[in-house]
């Protein structure tokens, strides 16, 4: 399979307290991966790890054209230079949006893509008025984040995030911020994604989606993957008792 993300041997500590702990594992190119278990288990750790926002103690991160490999050595300006070549390729969402309060919608969209891919704002612009149609936000561009609702938020920072063009998408509880009367509009941009062959991987409480939308589930225990498969055979047959156990709490 085309393998767009590869793990092997992830280790990271805060302190003396381990977060992740030999985490292995890969991604398929246009693969939808759901990362679930219990809270303060690694996942938004795990996340992060994989678009440089944490460095990890030691193993190997490749994504795409790009590999971070680190063995509990200092971190080095080629490593440096590598963060910066990865976060072009990945996109983040998380949980509490982090639109630039002071940008309109349209503004928050282009400002990456001229500033770090240096397009032209034109060309910024066309993009992103693309992008903000396809989310559903054609009519809101010259909006503040204040002026939107949350669901309106968040659909946005997907958008910033799709207008660098990356090559994989990440999303850290996206709708945990949200009413319940607002996630599933989230939730439908990122099955349209997937139906157009979006790499994506998403850290979610949210069940249902992941039973119906996933390709493949990682169950993410005290820092390790304790399980992992297809999503029908995971949610139908699970082998480790502590899967069973957490899916007992949202699964009748």
């Amino acid at each position: 399979m085309n393998e767009i993300i590869e793990v092997s041997g992830l280790n990271k500590h805060f302190g003396g307290v381990a977060a992740l702990r030999g985490v292995s594992f890969t991604v398929s190119k246009s693969q939808l991966t759901v990362i679930i278990g219990p809270s303060g288990g690694g996942k938004s750790t795990l996340l992060r790890c994989l678009n440089g926002l944490e460095t990890f103690d030691s193993g190997r991160v490749r994504i795409g054209d790009i590999t971070l490999e680190r063995n509990n050595h200092p971190q080095s300006r080629a490593l440096n230079k590598d963060l910066r070549e990865l976060r072009k390729e990945v996109g983040m969402v998380f949980q509490g949006f982090n639109l630039f309060p002071h940008l309109t919608v349209l503004e928050n969209a282009i400002r990456a893509p001229m500033v770090v891919r240096g397009l032209e704002r034109k060309e910024a612009v066309e993009r992103a008025t693309e992008l903000l149609i396809k989310v559903g936000l054609q009519d809101r561009a010259d909006y503040y984040p204040s002026q939107l609702s949350g669901g309106q938020q968040q659909r946005a920072a997907i958008a910033r995030a799709l207008a660098m063009s990356p090559q994989v998408m990440l999303y850290d509880e996206p709708t945990s911020a949200l009413d319940p009367s607002l996630v599933n509009e989230v939730l439908q941009i990122m099955r349209k994604l997937d139906d157009e062959g979006m790499t994506q991987v998403v850290v979610t409480h949210e069940m249902r989606f992941a039973r119906q939308a996933a390709d493949n589930i990682l169950f993410l225990y005290d820092g390790e993957i304790v399980e992992s498969g297809r999503a029908e055979v995971f949610f139908s047959s699970p082998h480790d008792e502590r899967t069973r156990r957490f899916l007992r709490n949202f699964i009748e």
